[in-house]
């Protein structure tokens, strides 16, 4: 089980990445057909689902948006309590 555990860490580790990966690159201004903005959807398309969950129940103040920050929270939250049980 705790090769799991491990296995378990990192996949969520690596999805994290990604939430960051994705924020970062809605703040910088993009060329419409450009690469930066293929890997910008790319990357919305595997992590908007979550977001959104949280953004149903955040709204975001002002012009940010604090839902990548819980969903992150939650994810590990919800790690640790799985390699609580595992290990």
């Amino acid at each position: 089980m705790y090769r799991f555990a491990v296995f378990l860490s990192y996949i969520v580790n690596f999805y994290e990445i990604l939430i960051v990966v994705w924020c970062a690159l809605t703040w910088i201004p993009m060329r419409s057909g450009g690469m930066l903005e293929d890997v910008k959807a790319a990357l919305g398309r595997i992590v908007e689902p979550y977001l959104s969950l949280f953004r149903r129940i955040i709204p975001p103040v002002g012009s940010m948006d604090f839902s990548p920050v819980v969903a992150m929270l939650a994810l590990e939250l919800i790690l640790r309590v799985v390699v609580g049980i595992l290990v």
